[in-house]
């Protein structure tokens, strides 16, 4: 039966293998104009990419809410954040999560890095795909629909609480929390009538967003699409739902408590934050004049088998960047760095690690979760953007808190100081413990 499960695992990657390949040749080229980011170490490109460089900490005491009752109250929180600046029209901010708003200023601010104007811009040619987390309910709108359930007995009653609900909440709340409502206001808000489509499928979810909107281009669908991730787990309800079993303890010294493949991790640190890529075909851009930042030159999408009770051994990431690696006709002595999920956990940095030694070998790594923690769906797309910056520019920016390695991660971690002098392109990977692999294969053009 493992056999059997086994033959089929390979069959089916290499049908995925051989339609992706058939669907990338000869189409056009799919070009980055445009990057956006709201992240706890800065706001809009530039500042994220100098903070990035500079080694700086995103980690930070939570004050969104009171935290003193949570076992971990520190996490990678955006600072100074007013989606006033952002949102409009203004009366949205009603109907919009955190999430939601990170993701919307996150667009605006790749529109306007782009240099493109959406009235400018073929509606009907022009889409939206996001990554999402699942968006979480704030427990003060729901507190007195329970109360009201709650019967003299102490259990609750389904029936008198979806009386309440129908009573208490207003006919738009659910509109917060809905993850395709972010896709859905930034087409709104930009005119965007093509393609629309919103991925929720945790960690791997922005990057699986990435390879949708280049596909949805390359198949002539549109001319321009945002692609983008987003995600918030600072957030009281997710932080009681999700537990602290994965997290770092590190309250004492949190600015060194994400430290990916670092022999001392402990656990991994929540965070959040929101990233955009305006991406065109290659003729698009040029027909406007557009600055083109970097090219996109494969995507692949990979899935490890794997009992319930274990977590995914890597094999998923291997599957991925020899995938993209394939695709994309590149050499491992000509990629320039990867960038990896870097959870910062003990058993899934080391499954990373192992992959990525297996498939690139000495390949240069770096983790920048390291500088702003875990967003959820939000982090592959904030990741993605500093390997663009980082094409762009020549340099990879190093991984905070790496001191030690660990013989069970077997790469090349940037670390100290940014590295220079490597081959302008680069592979970012995303994989979830659920077993699921992403990967986006990018070069300066």
């Amino acid at each position: 039966m493992q056999a059997l499960a086994s033959r089929l695992e390979f069959f089916f990657v290499g049908i995925r293998y051989s339609n992706a390949s058939q669907t990338m040749q000869n189409k056009s080229d799919v070009v980055i104009t445009g990057v956006g980011v709201i992240s706890p170490i800065g706001i809009g490109a530039d500042n994220f990419w100098h903070a990035l460089l500079e080694g700086e900490n995103g980690i930070r005491p939570i004050d969104l809410f009171d935290a003193h009752g949570l076992t971990v109250r520190f996490g990678g929180q955006v600072p100074s954040f007013d989606p006033k600046l952002y949102v409009r029209p203004r009366k949205s901010l009603k109907v919009m999560s955190r999430d939601i708003q990170f993701g919307f200023a996150a667009a605006d601010l790749a529109m306007a890095d782009a240099g493109v104007a959406s009235e400018r811009v073929d509606p009907e040619r022009f889409g939206v795909v996001f990554g999402n987390d699942m968006i979480y309910a704030d427990l003060d709108d729901l507190e007195t629909t329970y109360r009201r359930a709650k019967t003299a007995d102490g259990t609750v009653s389904y029936d008198q609480w979806s009386e309440a609900i129908q009573e208490e909440l207003q006919p738009l709340w659910l509109l917060k929390h809905l993850p395709n409502m972010t896709a859905s206001h930034i087409a709104i808000a930009q005119d965007a009538r093509g393609p629309n489509n919103t991925i929720v499928l945790g960690d791997v979810s922005s990057l699986l967003a990435v390879s949708e909107a280049v596909s949805v281009i390359q198949r002539g669908w549109a001319d321009i699409m945002l692609a983008g991730g987003t995600g918030s787990r600072l957030h009281p309800t997710a932080l009681v739902a999700r537990g602290n079993a994965s997290l770092s303890k590190r309250g004492d010294d949190f600015e060194s408590a994400c430290r990916p493949f670092d022999l001392h991790r402990d656990g991994l640190v929540n965070g959040e934050g929101a990233a955009v890529l305006v991406l065109e075909s290659r003729e698009h851009a040029e027909k406007r004049g557009a600055q083109i930042r970097g090219r996109i030159l494969a995507t692949a999408a990979c899935c490890e088998p794997r009992k319930q009770e274990k977590l995914p051994a890597g094999r998923g990431v291997e599957m991925a960047l020899r995938t993209v690696l394939k695709q994309a006709g590149l050499d491992t002595d000509k990629l320039g760095h990867i960038n990896a999920h870097g959870l910062s956990t003990g058993p899934m940095d080391a499954a990373e690690a192992q992959a990525i030694a297996a498939v690139v070998g000495e390949t240069p790594v770096t983790a920048p979760k390291s500088n702003f923690g875990h967003a959820g769906a939000g982090s592959g797309l904030m990741e993605l953007a500093a390997s663009v910056l980082a094409v762009e520019s020549g340099t990879i920016p190093p991984t905070r808190n790496y001191e030690t390695p660990d013989p069970a991660c077997p790469i090349q971690v940037i670390h100290e100081t940014p590295m220079e002098g490597r081959p302008r392109t680069a592979i970012t990977v995303n994989f979830s413990t659920m077993g699921q692999a992403s990967a986006v294969a990018i070069t300066a053009d």
